[in-house]
């Protein structure tokens, strides 16, 4: 009973049976569907499965199922930025979803299924386990952008989104066989020990890392395997794309941070080189071509993989001739990064279904000139937005920026940190000129942007947020930095 110890699997217990109950009610009751609402319940069932999660933080870590299962403050930090994620994106997609006859309960139950595959990914401590949340979300993601199955456009990007998913994993499993015949465990704390233990094939697992690190370059969007973003962001429902543009990725981070820090820490070396070369390709290619984009949407789709680029950074600046404060201060600097990324990221694709009608997706930058006038607060909003991707202070944008390129110069690496600034000047250019035609331009019609309360309500907070931990970053960069510096020490 002790091995099983289900309390630490709480969280994950309570998401399943409410996700069931979810999608139960869609299809049982009517009635309590047209009063209530699917996607109340919904945020009903992501509140529950907080305040579980918020109850465990005082917690020290735990293991369970045979220590396959970890729930330490890494993971519980990650697993509350995700629900809050997940809850913010329903709470846009409400509008949208009515607009466009998506709203039913097999949308809110997929979504909820694949934050419970994200939050297995956070927890794993075994490589099937890690395995097995990848294909609960991914598998849960891939129904999601084909719901609109007369579509055409979506049709399109959910079957490129597929197979291409399917490729990337094939190779992280892959990856995974060969790091599980090398070593003789599926264990990560056995594999991390089994590099000092005896001689292991090093020929063997450096391949096996070579295949994970392709998996997880697809994962997170990171160039060359950066090919389906812009086509499945500019494809899917934007509802959809938020859902697959915000929450994986921290669940993206939490797979590396699992498999190559705590995992793999003997092929360092190895694993390091290539993050840096998927971190620089991603920041000059992501950056560059952002430019040339006219679609918002594709605009947002490079600036992922330029982003990206940082948290990558990050991730290959940790291990410096085994000291553990830089470690920590590397990683923990990336999943600042990551958790401003994805809040910033709320607000821009909460900003397209906001300004979306029936018949009118508001993809084109052109969509957003004089904004201003039409919604001074949403374009103050989307302003602050545009700021913080870009870096400019006093946004979370600037602060996370400026903590990895930190890490990166103590970790001996100044030339990456140049490069990093001067990709990020170039970004500057493609997010003012959305700043130029929300404020300078001329609309192309004066009707008033009307928004729905609640979706009001939140993307004033999400910029609010977006703002404040710009202003007062150390809280969440404390928590960030004693989550990693527990997770490694355990």
């Amino acid at each position: 009973m002790e091995k099983l110890n289900l309390l630490a699997a709480l969280p994950e217990i309570v998401l399943l049976v409410a996700a069931s109950l979810v999608l139960l009610a869609d299809v049982l009751s009517e009635r309590l569907k047209q009063t209530v609402g699917i996607d109340r319940l919904a945020l009903l069932a992501l509140a529950v499965t907080f305040l579980v999660t918020c109850a465990q933080l005082g917690d020290s870590t735990q293991y369970a199922f045979n220590d396959m299962y970890v729930s330490d403050a890494l993971a519980r930090m990650l697993k509350l930025c995700a629900l809050v994620a997940v809850a913010v994106t329903l709470v846009y997609a409400r509008g949208y979803l009515r607009e466009r006859d998506m709203y039913r309960g097999e949308f809110y139950a997929l979504a909820l299924l694949s934050l419970l595959g994200q939050m297995v990914i956070m927890s794993a401590s075994n490589l099937l386990v890690i395995y097995i949340g990848l294909e609960l979300m991914t598998l849960s993601l891939y129904a999601m952008a084909a719901l609109r199955r007369d579509h055409t456009v979506s049709a399109e990007a959910a079957m490129k989104y597929f197979v291409l998913g399917a490729l990337a994993s094939g190779f992280l499993l892959y990856g995974l066989s060969m790091i599980y015949g090398g070593t003789g465990s599926l264990d990560l704390r056995e594999i991390a020990q089994a590099f000092g233990a005896f001689d292991t094939n090093r020929l063997v697992l450096v391949f096996g890392v070579v295949f994970i690190v392709a998996g997880l370059g697809f994962k997170f969007g990171a160039v060359p395997f950066h090919m389906w973003v812009p086509d499945v962001y500019h494809g899917t429902p934007t509802a959809t794309t938020l859902l697959i543009a915000g929450a994986p990725k921290l669940a993206a981070f939490a797979m590396a941070f699992r498999l190559l820090a705590e995992g793999l820490p003997g092929l360092a070396f190895d694993w390091q080189q290539m993050l840096v070369v998927l971190s620089v390709a991603s920041l000059v290619i992501g950056n560059l071509v952002a430019i040339a984009q006219r679609n918002f949407k594709r605009m947002l789709a490079y600036s992922t993989i330029a982003q990206i680029g940082f948290v990558l950074l990050g991730l290959a600046t940790g291990v410096v001739e085994d000291s553990a404060d830089a470690a920590t201060g590397a990683y923990g600097s990336a999943m600042f990064y990551v958790i401003a990324y994805v809040l910033t990221t709320l607000g821009t694709f909460g900003l397209i279904q906001l300004m979306a009608r029936m018949g009118f997706e508001a993809e084109e930058i052109d969509d957003l000139r004089g904004l201003n006038r039409r919604n001074p607060g949403m374009a103050f909003v989307a302003l602050i937005l545009m700021f913080s991707l870009a870096g400019i202070p006093p946004t979370v944008g600037f602060y996370a920026k400026l903590a990895v390129l930190q890490a990166v110069v103590n970790a001996g690496q100044v030339w990456l940190a140049v490069l990093a600034v001067l990709a990020s000047l170039v970004g500057a250019f493609y997010y003012l000129r959305v700043v130029k035609a929300m404020y300078f331009d001329e609309p192309v019609e004066q009707v008033a942007v009307a928004t729905a309360g609640g979706a009001r309500v939140t993307f004033a907070l999400n910029g609010a947020a977006v703002l404040l931990l710009g202003i007062l970053p150390s809280p969440l960069m404390s928590a960030c930095l004693e989550a990693v510096r527990q997770a490694l020490a355990s």
